[in-house]
């Protein structure tokens, strides 16, 4: 899995390197500077015989603006025309952004930003490079600067930004301020991915993302970060998933039980249970009340069924079969008396558990009174935004206040915020997926850009994600682990099928995804 470090981690990593004597700032940025030229001449190879392509390059005061100065050097000595404009008095640059500003002015002049702007008509303007703010801004942009970026972008055919947009807050993804500062095409960023660059708009305002190694240690990020460091969900980490042991037997790849609700509503939990099935659990049952039971036995065949028609039963079945190694419990459940009992005494019973859908609306107007049970446990809560704030409220509602500074409050860390209380593993749904445990260790899945996955939002989807997981945690998978590579299996389901996806699709491609990464 790749690393994705916060703006403040970012900086304390770089720091460290340099303290140690591993590298200088001024070859830090000029190995940045060079690697966004690479990847404009790789994303747009046409430029490679373009006749004196033609510019605009748009430099900030810090450090951003020196990679900016030699992403400007490197397309002059390629035959670029390029009009470079910078933001404040070049007599206040210092540190490495005064030393390539030097080596830029050697080549060419150095603009005002406004005199960029009233350049644009003059011809057309191949290239746009955001090099304004990176990824320590702290304030909005004016409303006069943001104006000026969307004009340079807006004229160009093609647009890039530098480590990140211009505005856009590194560690959450959100607008500072909520301003509009247009869109690029392509961000290179460097060493890790940013929080912000997967969570939030990131993904939408920068349709393609690079990472460019710069020649720093990544095996000491977590050491020198300063805290946890968040990791991106990736096949290479899946892989495991696709294996098991070859002397074994349907015992030792655990048993799954899948509660349902009442007749007419047992469909979402014989998703659930299909797919932990396919997941690769050895054995599954669905625990059903009586007047279900008809229902549930004329649709399944490899799926089991166990008549559970109160807590009691389940107490009683739990007790009497160690070999249940997992528990799912929402999807469908109803939010009766039933099914809050249900949930609790399946809680008490101390197996690994996923909780989602009803299991956690059940709890809306007490959430401690779920909280209290799921501390300590081999718990994975699966809510969407709507679920998540009907058992932390608070929390949902701080993410929804308007990021007016930098670091602004992330998907990630409300999730962290989640995972401590619940005292268990949290997974907020969504196309930035987010999963923490209560040290806070947190994983993103992002199923964005290549990785897009639309057709997942339909109904169904959520309740097959439970079963996976819940399969992955019968097989005897740790909780972060199972809700991590959960995610991404779920998410690669539906983007290898694609357009038409339903929910009863997704267990069907589980065996294609498995057998891709056993031949990776």
């Amino acid at each position: 899995m790749s690393n994705l470090l916060t703006g403040t981690q970012m900086r304390a990593v770089e720091e460290a390197a340099m303290a140690a004597g591993e590298c200088r700032g001024l070859d830090l940025m000029e190995t940045a500077g060079s690697s966004v030229v690479s990847e404009i001449y790789r994303y747009w190879p046409e430029l490679c015989e373009a006749s004196r392509p033609r510019a605009a390059i748009l430099c900030g005061p810090g450090n951003n603006g020196g990679d900016g100065f030699v992403v400007a050097r490197h397309l002059v000595d390629c035959g670029w025309q390029v009009e470079l404009g910078l933001l404040g008095d070049p007599a206040r640059l210092s540190g490495d952004a005064a030393e390539m500003h030097a080596q830029w002015a050697e080549r060419g002049a150095v603009l005002e930003l406004d005199s960029v702007l009233g350049r644009l008509d003059a011809a057309p303007v191949d290239l746009a490079v955001d090099a304004l703010f990176g990824t320590g801004l702290a304030r909005p942009l004016s409303a006069d600067l943001a104006s000026a970026l969307r004009q340079v972008l807006a004229a160009a055919q093609r647009r890039v930004a530098v480590d990140i947009l211009s505005g856009l807050d590194a560690d959450s993804g959100r607008m500072l301020g909520g301003v509009d500062a247009g869109a690029v095409d392509l961000t290179v960023t460097f060493h890790t991915a940013k929080p912000g660059h997967v969570l939030g708009q990131g993904a939408a305002l920068s349709p393609a993302l690079v990472v460019a190694d710069i020649g720093l240690d990544g095996d000491r990020d977590a050491e020198r970060a300063g805290g946890p460091v968040a990791q991106l969900v990736e096949g290479e980490a899946c892989r495991r998933v696709a294996h098991k042991d070859p002397a074994g037997h349907k015992f030792t790849s655990g048993h799954a039980l899948v509660l349902t609700g009442g007749a007419g509503r047992t469909g979402a939990a014989r998703l659930s249970a299909r797919a932990a099935l396919r997941m690769g659990a050895g054995l599954v049952t669905l625990g059903v009340p009586p007047a279900a039971q008809m229902e549930v036995a004329s649709q399944i065949t490899a799926l089991m069924l166990a008549r559970i028609p109160d807590a009691d039963a389940l107490g009683t079945l739990l007790a009497d079969d160690p070999r249940y190694t997992s528990i799912c419990l929402g999807p469908g459940l109803g939010t009766d008396d039933r099914a809050r009992a249900l949930v609790l005494t399946a809680l008490a019973a101390g197996r690994r558990t996923v909780l989602d859908a009803d299991a956690l609306s059940l709890f809306a107007e007490n959430p401690e009174a779920l909280l209290a049970e799921t501390r300590g446990q081999a718990v994975v809560l699966t809510p969407h935004w709507g679920e998540f704030a009907r058992l932390f409220p608070d929390l949902a509602e701080a993410a929804k206040a308007p990021a007016d500074r930098g670091p602004a409050l992330s998907k990630l860390d409300v999730v962290r915020q989640a995972a401590d209380r619940a005292g268990c593993v949290v997974l907020l749904k969504g196309a930035d997926t987010v999963i923490a445990a209560p040290d806070g260790t947190a994983r993103v899945n992002a199923a964005q850009r290549e990785r897009a996955c639309p057709w997942l939002a339909t109904a169904g989807a959520g309740d097959v994600l439970s079963g996976i997981i819940c399969g992955l945690l019968a097989r005897g998978f740790a909780p972060l682990e199972a809700a991590a590579t959960g995610a991404w299996l779920h998410a690669d389901c539906a983007r290898r099928f694609g357009p038409g996806l339903i929910a009863e699709d997704l267990p069907e491609m589980l065996p294609q995804v498995l057998r891709a990464l056993q031949g990776d």
